[in-house]
């Protein structure tokens, strides 16, 4: 024996004196008093764990000690060092790396959760940024997603509410010093859906090729947008509609006049043009005589005129009156005045806002990522096929074009209401949630609990989670991503961002009013100012974890 062990006395420890030499409380455990035997100068351990909280815990409800019934024996364990080693410190690693918006805390670890969808693609956690929110009127869901958009800001992320149904996210955009878009009764703006936007000012600068690529897009795009208009209005545009509809729209910009400057048109003209075709149109498209031409026409030109005449009548068929500030970190249409004309109304004018805002969008070549939210997406794509499709496309495309797709939903049925079952649009809305690798979860009941573990693999505790934990408050949701257990988290939000993201406020005899914008639209680099406790997450209402701290 070495002289060092002959010199050294081994004494063994037990399990309680190891753990309590990690305790905050003063009581000094067996190994921490005095000087080791063998050791020299009497110097005293100095502890693993230093005191970080009052001897009786904080003051506050639900932070203290519990005391324990001492004339209750039990059970006493002893182990060695590394045994104890695997237990402490007893708490689950946090699932995300702490980068992006820090939203709330995981309550399984204790720890901040951070989101920052495209570093998880960049990190290989996900292969996509799409993101997918389901949950119960009341359970947050609203302010859960405002958070997030607000959060984002501050990494040079901005926005854009590609049709606010219910005006929601209008009192964010007034604390932070801006405008949002309203379309509907009363409203001075019009949007023209065939607005060419910042085409028509770029055009001279591109040359030949550049020009025709940019053009081919946004014609297809406006093509399969006046299709899906038709196809709401009861008509099954055939192939040879769309030639025509992309014939017609070429003619109308100005495209077929050698590429010198492109034409603004609207509905009202591809109506007339459809209604009255000159010869060369109708002898381009092979048509046998203009009356062969207009007969076959005719049930899709009475269908885009029911845009022109009907609940819509003026919203998208004349120029667009109104400058859309793209440098600004969130921008809104506000479609809650439009919720008198019907459903139907509300579905065609977000179809229209789709179409118009991904063209705007793809063309911002600032290389800023941007949050496009979707709200209450099923009532667009109740129009029919093509409003489906025109939806997958901008979820497989969001990689490519730097955007977040951020779809909001109540439950899973709400994409089997897009069409007949078994129809191909239900085939395809259902594979909708397969391009949405992240999916936050929030309380629901017993029934959508049982939908949502079919489509989504959910296991029965994680299921158990959503019906259970996430119902008893607000802002409670299961954060999952895909290929991972799915993780308890609470939003968190702060006093001034509750009275932003109040949604219950026209419940009350006096709706909390909004806080003034306190240098909220004051631009720096891309990024916005806005209130500090949003960002820094502070602690939920009542200090203690799992307190409703979210509403919406």
């Amino acid at each position: 024996m070495s002289p060092l062990r002959r010199n050294r006395e081994v004494r063994s420890r037990d399990t309680a004196e190891l753990l309590s030499q990690f305790s905050g409380g003063d009581a000094a455990g067996p190994g921490d008093d005095g000087p080791e035997p063998g050791e020299q100068g009497g110097r005293r351990r100095e502890r693993v764990n230093r005191v970080a909280a009052p001897r009786q815990g904080h003051r506050e409800p639900g932070r203290g000690w519990t005391a324990v019934d001492a004339t209750r024996r039990v059970p006493v364990h002893t182990a060695t060092t590394a045994e104890v080693g695997g237990l402490f410190p007893l708490l689950a690693a946090n699932g995300v790396p702490a980068v992006g918006a820090r939203l709330g805390y995981d309550t399984q670890s204790g720890g901040a959760f951070y989101v920052h969808p495209t570093e998880w693609v960049l990190r290989d956690m996900v292969t996509n940024p799409n993101l997918a929110v389901f949950g119960e009127p009341g359970r947050g869901k609203s302010s859960t997603v405002v958070a997030l958009l607000l959060r984002m800001m501050l990494f040079g992320v901005r926005s854009l509410i590609s049709g606010d149904v219910k005006g929601e996210y209008t009192p964010l955009l007034r604390a932070l010093g801006i405008t949002p878009i309203a379309l509907g009764r009363g409203s001075p703006h019009r949007l023209n859906a065939l607005d060419l936007g910042p085409v028509r000012a770029r055009w001279a600068g591109w040359d030949t090729a550049r020009q025709r690529e940019e053009l081919t897009s946004v014609l297809a795009r406006w093509t399969r947008m006046l299709t899906a208009l038709a196809e709401a209005q009861g008509y099954s545009p055939t192939v040879t509609d769309e030639l025509v509809l992309s014939t017609v729209l070429t003619r109308l910009v100005g495209a077929a006049d050698g590429y010198t400057e492109l034409r603004p048109i609207t509905i009202p003209q591809v109506v007339a043009r459809l209604a009255d075709p000159d010869d060369a149109l109708w002898r381009e498209l092979r048509f046998a005589d203009r009356r062969q031409f207009v007969d076959h026409t005719r049930q899709i030109t009475d269908a885009l005129s029911n845009l022109v005449v009907g609940p819509l009548a003026g919203l998208f068929d004349e120029p667009t009156n109104f400058d859309l500030d793209w440098d600004a970190p969130v921008q809104s249409m506000d479609l809650s005045l439009l919720r008198a004309r019907g459903d139907q109304a509300v579905a065609v004018a977000l179809t229209c806002l789709g179409s118009w805002s991904s063209m705007i969008t793809d063309l911002q070549d600032d290389g800023d990522v941007r949050i496009i939210v979707r709200d209450e997406v099923w009532r667009q794509m109740r129009l029919g096929l093509r409003a489906v499709q025109a939806v997958d496309s901008d979820l497989r495309l969001s990689r490519a074009e730097r955007k977040i797709q951020l779809l909001v939903m109540h439950k899973p049925s709400d994409l089997l209401s897009v069409g007949a079952a078994g129809s191909q649009e239900v085939s395809i809305a259902k594979d909708l949630l397969a391009l949405c690798s992240t999916r936050i979860l929030l309380g629901q009941s017993t029934r959508v609990g049982d939908e949502l573990a079919d489509d989504l693999g959910l296991s029965e505790r994680e299921q158990a989670v959503i019906t259970g934990w996430a119902m008893e408050g607000a802002g409670r949701a299961l954060w999952k991503l895909e290929n991972t257990p799915g993780m308890k988290i609470q939003t968190v939000l702060s006093a001034t961002e509750r009275s932003v993201f109040d949604t219950n406020a026209g419940l009350r005899a006096e709706p909390v009013p909004a806080p003034e914008p306190t240098g909220g639209g004051t631009r720096r680099r891309g990024l916005v100012s806005v209130p500090s406790g949003g960002v820094r997450g502070p602690r939920p209402a009542g200090g203690e974890p799992g307190s409703s701290s979210a509403r919406g």
